[in-house]
C-alpha cells in the first residue's frame, strides 16, 4: 500500500459530469510528497461492484469515492481531509454528511441528528446546506453513517456487492461495515462546505428493496 498516494474513484455513465468533476478534481493542490491518480468505471453492475473493481486495481492508502456530479470546491480538499486522518489512526473514512444515529428505517435524511454541510444544486437553485451544528471546537465528529456523493477512506475494506447490488444504500453499509471493523467513520468540522452535490432528479426505482436489506442486515 503507497501511504504517498491518493486515488480518485467515480462510476461514470455521463461523460459532461465526468469532465466537470474531473476539472475540479484537476484543480486540487496535491501536499508535497504525494501523488493522485483516478480509477473512473464506465461500465459497473452497481456501485458496489464499480467501487470493488476500482480499490483493487489502486495501491493508494487513501481512495477518495465520489459520484460524478459532485464537484470539490475547497482547494485544500486533499490537505484537510490528510489531517483528519493524522487526528486518529482509527479514523477509517470521512463523509460530508452524516447522521450520529441511524432511524430504524434505515432512512437517514430522516433524522434530526444530522451533521455535515454542502453545497446542493437542486431545481436550478445552489442551496448551502448546513445540518445540526458541531460544536466550534470539535475537529470531527462519529457518525454511524455517511452520504455516499463523497466518501474517503485511509483503509480498505470490501464493499458489499454481494448484497447491495443496485445504487442504493452501498453507503449506509460500507459506514457500518467501517464501525464492524472497529473504525470510527467521522463527518469533519467545515467552516464551508468541501463540494457541491449536483444531484439533480433522484433514481428511487430500488430504494426500497434496497432499504429492506439493510434494515435486515444491520439494523434488526
Amino acid at each position: 500500500m503507497n501511504d504517498k498516494k491518493i486515488c480518485f474513484i467515480l462510476c461514470s455513465n455521463q461523460e459532461l459530469y465526468l469532465d466537470e468533476c474531473l476539472f475540479w478534481i484537476g484543480r486540487l493542490e496535491v501536499p508535497e510528497g504525494y501523488e493522485v491518480e483516478r480509477q473512473i468505471i464506465t461500465d459497473a453492475r452497481s456501485m458496489t461492484e464499480g467501487y470493488n473493481r476500482a480499490m483493487r486495481r489502486s495501491d493508494a492508502k487513501y481512495k477518495v469515492y465520489l459520484h460524478q456530479d459532485t464537484f470539490i470546491f475547497n482547494p485544500h480538499f486533499l490537505t484537510d481531509m490528510l489531517a483528519v486522518f493524522a487526528k486518529d489512526a482509527g479514523i477509517g473514512m470521512i463523509g460530508m454528511i452524516g447522521v450520529e444515529k441511524m432511524p430504524e428505517n434505515g432512512v437517514m435524511w430522516q433524522s434530526n441528528q444530522r451533521v455535515g454541510m454542502l453545497y446542493e444544486h437542486r431545481n436550478y437553485q445552489i442551496l448551502r446546506l448546513q445540518e445540526k451544528k458541531m460544536p466550534e471546537e470539535a475537529e470531527y465528529m462519529p457518525v454511524e453513517a455517511i452520504d455516499g456523493f463523497l466518501m474517503i477512506t485511509q483503509y480498505d475494506l470490501p464493499w458489499r456487492e454481494e448484497l447491495f447490488d443496485r445504487w442504493d444504500f452501498y453507503d449506509a453499509s460500507q459506514s457500518m461495515e467501517f464501525i464492524r471493523a472497529g473504525y470510527q467513520v467521522v463527518v469533519p468540522g467545515m467552516k464551508e462546505p468541501w463540494c457541491l452535490h449536483d444531484c439533480g432528479i433522484i433514481n428511487l426505482e430500488h430504494y426500497e428493496q434496497e432499504r429492506v436489506k439493510y434494515v435486515q442486515e444491520y439494523l434488526s
